[in-house]
């Protein structure tokens, strides 16, 4: 449904996206197929990837950071709900800190947990950076869309 609810965003501001799932949902989206994934991309339109990997075991986050590495995308973008990665949670500690950029081994060393740890090594031994940033800020999808830098980079 989140992914749903992104491409209904996105193509309100007149961004072309297709959804994609490991799971097959023949009725809402596409199956996911990297070789047509790509296609789209070629196309200039946004994928969004849905339902995991379609196996147990892995979370979305590292099935977002499999799919970004499969179809060679520039970054994986983790929409979440605050404005980036902190020093700890914002929501219990008044003097967290936001971190405009971090390196992925001081994100799994210090225990950040902004995504699974094996999300962060597979991103890290591919080179794949990944920004963190608020989806729920108003006209934050559209900064995204435009390239802007907003949020954490890890890399």
């Amino acid at each position: 449904m989140n992914s749903l609810a992104l491409q209904d965003a996105l193509e309100s501001i007149g961004v072309d996206a297709r959804v994609m799932s490991a799971v097959s949902v023949h009725d809402v989206c596409e199956d996911y197929i990297r070789r047509r994934a790509i296609r789209h991309l070629e196309k200039g339109r946004v994928v969004i990837c849905a339902g995991g990997t379609g196996n147990p075991f892995f979370t979305t986050d590292t099935a977002a950071a499999l799919r970004a590495i499969e179809i060679g995308a520039d970054i994986v973008l983790k929409a979440t709900k605050v404005d980036g990665v902190y020093s700890a949670d914002p929501v219990r500690d008044a003097n967290a800190e936001l971190f405009d950029t971090l390196a992925y081994d001081r994100v799994i060393e210090s225990k950040l947990g902004v995504m699974d740890a094996n999300a962060i090594v597979l991103c890290r031994d591919q080179g794949m950076p990944i920004r963190v940033f608020n989806v729920f800020d108003e006209g934050n999808l559209l900064r995204i869309a435009r390239g802007e830098e907003i949020g954490t980079l890890v890399s």
